[in-house]
């Protein structure tokens, strides 16, 4: 097992923000370049007023694991993901779970556990200004998931080391051309926020400012957490709708009530 704690110039995080969703957020996507770049370079100049003094920060683990059914084991750890009840366009409901070796082939494999953040100080600098406050909270939002990207890279090539001879440009990071995936918790793989207290469990999340709210959700909100997989066949996916059997034994595998596991994941319960 290994858990480490990095810290981020500002600098070191820019060239890796996709902009893109930066322009998503203030309405600007197909947008001709000429209205985005002026909103795009007052960003910038707020992150290089803020460098040397807010920095972005970064806790990862590497567990031997295995998979257990619908279950990834980290360490003593169990954490329970979902499946899919419809297939995806191959015709098979994947699960996280799947990309982990088993149990049963009697040797471990790795997982990856992580979660970034932001000095919340970048957001409070400008907090008598609502413009440049809303201007920062964006760009601290995409710099929670550059750090998180660049995070992944080094995990890629050194720290794990599965892909050492790895060199990707910007745009081919964007385009997620690296070997594995990184599923970030409370997106469509894996939608449960409260899975969040299982991943501090491991690597402890307060250590780098983060705290978790009775749901699981992050504060501050520029704050990424998620797993980092290797599998080459390992795919993104939607989880969708599932159904009151698998509710039920999701909740019993996470020791959680019922009623309070159906808030947890209720855009997900089948209707």
């Amino acid at each position: 097992m290994m858990v480490q704690r990095l810290h981020y110039h500002l600098r070191e995080v820019e060239p890796y923000i996709n902009w893109l969703y930066f322009y998503h957020t203030w309405g600007l996507t197909g947008k001709p370049e000429q209205e985005r770049q002026p909103l795009r370079d007052e960003a910038l100049h707020l992150l290089h007023q803020a460098d040397g003094v807010c920095m972005t920060h970064a806790a990862f683990g590497l567990f031997d694991a295995y998979s257990d059914g619908d279950d990834l084991i980290a360490g003593d750890v169990r954490l329970p993901m979902l499946r899919q009840q419809k297939p995806g366009a191959d015709g098979y409901c994947h699960c996280l779970a799947d990309y982990v070796r088993p149990r049963s082939a009697g040797e471990p494999d790795k997982l990856g556990l992580f979660a970034t953040t932001v000095d919340v100080r970048l957001q409070e600098r400008h907090a008598d200004d609502p413009y440049l406050t809303m201007l920062s909270q964006t760009l601290a939002d995409r710099l929670a998931e550059a750090t998180a990207e660049k995070l992944h890279e080094e995990v890629r090539r050194t720290y794990w080391g599965y892909a050492p001879d790895e060199h990707l440009s910007i745009e081919e990071l964007h385009r997620e051309a690296f070997q594995g995936i990184r599923p970030a918790v409370g997106y469509p793989s894996l939608p449960d926020t409260s899975i969040n207290f299982l991943i501090d469990r491991l690597i402890g999340m307060t250590d780098i400012g983060i705290r978790l709210t009775e749901h699981g959700a992050m504060r501050p909100h520029a704050s990424v957490s998620g797993l980092m997989l290797s599998h080459p066949a390992a795919r993104y996916f939607d989880l969708g709708p599932i159904g009151i059997d698998q509710l039920s034994d999701y909740a019993r595998r996470r020791g959680i009530p019922l009623p309070l596991m159906r808030k947890f994941i209720s855009s997900n319960i089948e209707r």
